[in-house]
């Protein structure tokens, strides 16, 4: 799939993508309708695990980079 870029910056979406993403033409104007703002602090939250507390996983970090 290809897209065009104008000469000044301006993107042509293909109308497959459109469709796939969510994107309809409100008044002219591009809507992005279900698409979901990126969090970052949601992507990572939890993936240190839960259940232990901050001062041990940070004493655990501190150690791993002391025997370096």
């Amino acid at each position: 799939m290809k897209a065009k870029v104008a000469e000044r910056g301006r993107a042509t979406i293909p109308k497959a993508l459109r469709r796939k993403l969510g994107l309809e033409a409100d008044g002219g104007k591009p809507a992005a309708a279900g698409l979901q703002p990126h969090d970052p602090v949601e992507a990572v939250f939890g993936s240190l695990g839960r259940g232990r507390p901050t001062d041990e996983l940070l004493d655990e970090l501190r150690a791993c980079r002391l025997a370096r």
